[in-house]
């Protein structure tokens, strides 16, 4: 769980640092949601070397910014193995009993495990070069038309930033308590899955102390900066659209429309 890169910025300079939140925002939302379209592995070759080369630029370490994967291999591995034994359709490769496995449930279990490891990257990749002030105000200009209907955007934003930002630090936290505990002869490796519940009762409980305590904190330190939501609140540094970020709408389009002209291409001429 240490591993997880989910709320870490990573500080550099590149173009990907420089971008316009909000474009790196649209840009993850457009490349999550076509992911959902490709069919095939020459659509998802293609995508991950576009996803590569964006590493690249960004001038983020690769090992870096895989070592998030960690957490969420039994995820992955774990809907594969669903996508495997539950597709019925397609040629038997080998039937145990009442287990059949066929080829089209090999290939729905590599697709999504494919899909998985990019929009996890990708995402990744979203928080490593965006500081968190950055985040809360792309989430808040994506949510601000919902603001009409009486949505609180800028809540909404702040609350979803914070709970990102603190998810290292209480890694953090977990990683010392379970040191302390296990110095006092706590043991969290061995024994069922019983046992192991029970024995994590220790770590919870100073855990979720040291959350609100936290939490408490933070609210008398935004009380005592007089903050008191986006009710005439300005900013320090307005975003703006540069050229950059243009180009990087631009490059996205055309992204999109490689994989269009991928995905029809196999359908023509059935190329996996």
């Amino acid at each position: 769980m240490l591993k997880i890169t989910i709320g870490q910025y990573y500080p550099a300079q590149s173009p990907v640092h420089r971008m316009d939140a909000r474009m790196k925002l649209l840009c993850i939302i457009i490349f999550i949601t076509i992911l959902f379209f490709v069919g095939n592995f020459a659509g998802y070759a293609f995508a991950a070397l576009f996803l590569f080369s964006v590493i690249k630029i960004s001038k983020v370490p690769p090992r870096y910014l895989f070592r998030g994967l960690r957490a969420i291999l039994f995820i992955i591995v774990f809907t594969a193995f669903l996508n495997i034994f539950f597709t019925p359709t397609g040629n038997v490769v080998f039937s145990v009993g009442f287990v059949t496995v066929t080829d089209l449930g090999l290939l729905n279990a590599a697709r999504m495990a494919l899909r998985l490891v990019m929009l996890i990257v990708g995402s990744a990749m979203l928080m490593l070069t965006t500081t968190p002030i950055e985040m809360t105000a792309a989430i808040e200009f994506g949510l601000k038309p919902l603001k009409k209907i009486g949505v609180p955007a800028h809540e909404i934003a702040m609350m979803m930033t914070i709970a990102m930002r603190f998810i290292p630090t209480l890694l953090e936290e977990m990683d010392k308590i379970m040191k302390a505990q296990m110095a006092r002869g706590a043991d969290f490796d061995t024994g069922g899955i019983i046992k192991k519940a029970k024995s994590m009762v220790p770590l919870l409980v100073p855990l979720f102390i040291s959350s609100f305590r936290r939490a408490e904190e933070l609210a008398l330190a935004m009380e005592a900066r007089c903050y008191r939501g986006d009710v005439g609140r300005t900013r320090m540094k307005k975003m703006k659209m540069r050229l950059l970020d243009y180009g990087a709408l631009l490059i996205m389009g055309g992204f999109v429309a490689v994989l269009m002209v991928i995905e029809h291409l196999s359908g023509v001429y059935g190329f996996v």
